[in-house]
């Protein structure tokens, strides 16, 4: 008897419902796809895994060189994100695409060791363990080719994220790690989401002290593609720990602005003093200079760090400029008309000004967030 004319092509790859899902967060690494999924074949021989690619729309567009190798390889998956970016959100949306009872995290620029997830994987089915990490700070551990000046970033990032957790963790940030499913379960509601350290979230955010495991792997040297490393990757991380810390009282997005606003009056100052200074400006041009300067600066930083996930582009930074200007030259009515009532009855001007900065902060933030970056803005 014929078989069917619809029956599907067979595959050399067996498979069966995965054991463990690999999640590789990527943006701009298609050169490492091919090489990467080879990788895990040998690593977890003998295992029941899939991988599952998180693509932030990579205008290199390793998106196509995963769905290429998903046609004949049934373990591989891949999610292309459009219109939205950031690491530890890739990681919780791909641990979320899988029905795996075990969820592996590494990156997709080849440093990390694949050889190691079958001794992580082996940790949590024989230990009464929630997570198991690769860390380059125990024994056998290292950084490899590091320079001595990320080699001092890391270590400085590494003891300030300690200090948030409590859990005895040697590399906490670390990006190449196992847990078991139900921990995400328990812990999913309460991640922040924020840049690129989903490891720190994940722990800081339980409720309850994980069983930890770390396993030394030795970073390797990056293949192809470039670092994504940056101020801005930097910036996120410490409104990481803000948000692990005093986020249950004060939105981070606000510890943010404010923050911007402070660099905001620096630049109010200098602009104000070189005008005076070194142009000979008389006060009220340079002074509406100086706040016309620093509106554009604190505009501008906070659609790229407060805001990055609304940021405005294109024609739509225009208006968004004018609304952010609108809106703070109103904060600063109220900033100033607060201070003035409380100072009139108080007669204590430091109180008084703090008073109506809070005041003028409050405004300007609760304002700009909805007028400005409302998300319905955006080009």
């Amino acid at each position: 008897m014929n078989a069917p004319a619809h029956q599907p092509a067979t595959t050399s790859h067996a498979w069966s419902a995965p054991e463990v899902c690999v999640v590789v967060p990527t943006f701009n690494e298609s050169a490492n796809v091919h090489a990467l999924v080879a990788q895990l074949e040998a690593a977890l021989a003998g295992v029941a895994w899939e991988v599952v690619f998180v693509d932030d729309d990579s205008p290199d567009h390793t998106f196509a060189q995963a769905w290429q190798l998903s046609q004949t390889n049934p373990r591989v998956r891949c999610l292309r994100r459009v219109g939205r970016r950031g690491l530890a959100t890739a990681c919780i949306e791909g641990m979320l695409a899988t029905a795996a009872p075990y969820l592996a995290v590494m990156d997709g620029d080849l440093q990390h060791d694949e050889t190691r997830l079958p001794l992580m994987l082996q940790a949590l089915r024989d230990q009464d363990l929630d997570l198991v990490v690769g860390s380059r700070y125990t024994e056998g551990g290292s950084l490899g080719q590091w320079s001595s000046d990320r080699i001092r970033t890391s270590r400085v990032a590494t003891a300030l994220a300690q200090r948030v957790l409590r859990a005895p963790l040697h590399d906490p940030m670390s990006g190449f790690f196992m847990l078991r499913r139900e921990v995400l379960d328990r812990v999913v509601h309460r991640l922040s989401g924020m840049g690129f350290k989903i490891l720190l979230d994940i722990v800081a955010s339980s409720p309850t002290p994980l069983r930890i495991q770390e396993v030394p792997f030795e970073f390797r040297p990056r293949q192809a593609g470039q670092s994504k490393l940056d101020e801005r990757v930097i910036y996120e991380f410490l409104l990481l720990l803000a948000d692990k810390t005093v986020g249950r009282f004060v939105p981070t997005r606000l510890v943010s602005f404010a923050a911007v606003g402070g660099l905001g009056v620096g630049v109010h100052l200098a602009v104000l003093s070189t005008l005076l200074a070194g142009f000979g400006a008389a006060f009220a041009v340079a002074q509406t200079a100086a706040v016309v300067v620093s509106m554009m600066f604190n505009f501008f930083v906070n659609n790229t760090l407060t805001y990055q996930d609304k940021k405005l582009t294109g024609w739509a930074l225009i208006p968004g400029l004018l609304k952010f200007m609108a809106a703070c030259a109103l904060g600063a009515s109220a900033n100033v008309g607060v201070a003035s009532y409380l100072y009139a009855d108080w007669g204590n001007w430091l109180g008084s000004g703090l008073a109506g900065i809070v005041v003028g902060l409050f405004w300007n933030y609760s304002v700009t967030s909805m007028l400005v970056w409302s998300g319905r803005n955006r080009a």
